[in-house]
């Protein structure tokens, strides 16, 4: 049968009603409350910290973002945190509706599957967004006021790209999580998986992608003697780490936050040449340094969504 009208007559009311749920549910309000407390407790650890160790430095805002007790930082937080989060808030979109019963309800409105798929993910995209731009604002006032220096507009625009990079980073495991809750119809299913994901690509895959990668490219002799790393083991461990979207968030996060950074992963000395050690870049290098990166995170958002969507469309409704 022929589809009459926009596929997408209803997302309103899909996005609305959808992005009250999230707002107004327990569930987020913990997740939320536990990320921005945590956040808090780093920065503050940092602030301390730089006010012991700057003396003059044209970047303090942005060492907010990359400075904390030991090796925590607000960027590893972010990287570790903001999975559980999405995959928290993403797991039971559709499985849920299914389990109350409701899908078939839904559908028999003038709703197509599009506008409801879509007004779910956009209404938890928006969520998101609205929690990362609470802790952005929050991050900025305590350093405003606890270090007593206004950012720069510099300093302010690589922020607010890093918040964007973030939300991305966010998108591809709340995609993930509905992918899982179209195919699975347990929640408890959806969730476990997602976490599994997330576990394995934060703890086990680093160890595996440096065993593969010692495996296709075996150490050089003559390197390990130096104490020095194979060039191409280490081009195949950059290569493999990257398939995770947790080495690509931090990658970029310290390439947009660390302005001297001068390569996302390794430095050859080829990208030295010419350079004055301690010298930032201009933004728009470190944009150039860190693009694949960035669109790596965005496509993945799309694809899982796509994925998603495509399965959805196939899948038997009725109750």
């Amino acid at each position: 049968m022929r589809r009459e009208g926009s596929p997408w007559q209803g997302l309103n009311t899909v996005f609305v009603k959808e992005m009250t749920d999230y707002v107004s549910s327990g569930r987020m309000l913990v997740l939320g409350l536990i990320t921005i407390g945590i956040a808090c407790l780093v920065v503050y650890f940092a602030i301390d910290n730089i006010r012991q160790t700057t003396a003059e430095d044209p970047f303090v805002l942005l060492k907010l973002f990359t400075t904390g007790p030991s090796i925590l930082s607000l960027v590893l937080i972010l990287g570790i945190l903001l999975p559980v989060v999405a995959i928290g808030l993403g797991f039971d979109t559709v499985n849920g509706e299914h389990n109350r019963r409701t899908m078939s309800r839904i559908l028999s409105q003038p709703i197509y599957r599009d506008a409801l798929l879509a007004g779910k993910f956009l209404a938890g995209l928006a969520t998101l967004a609205i929690n990362l731009i609470c802790l952005w604002l929050l991050v900025v006032g305590l350093g405003i006021i606890l270090l007593g220096q206004p950012p720069s507009g510099e300093e302010i625009a690589r922020s607010l790209l890093f918040l964007l990079m973030t939300l991305a980073y966010a998108g591809v495991w709340f995609a993930l999580a509905m992918l899982l809750s179209i195919v699975s119809r347990s929640a408890a299913t959806a969730v476990l998986a997602g976490l599994g994901i997330w576990f394995f690509f934060i703890l086990i895959w680093p160890f595996l992608a440096n065993g593969l990668a010692a495996t296709i490219a075996p150490p050089d002799l003559r390197y390990e003697m130096l104490g020095l790393q194979t060039p191409a083991t280490l081009q195949w461990t950059e290569m493999l780490r990257r398939l995770s979207p947790n080495q690509l968030f931090s990658e970029a996060a310290v390439t947009l936050l660390v302005p001297d950074t001068r390569a996302a992963g390794a430095v050859y000395l080829d990208q030295l040449r010419g350079a004055v050690m301690g010298a930032p870049l201009p933004l728009s290098e470190s944009l150039a340094i860190v693009w694949p990166q960035m669109v790596a995170l965005i496509a993945g958002v799309f694809v899982l969504f796509v994925g998603g969507y495509v399965v959805f469309q196939r899948q038997e409704v009725r109750a």
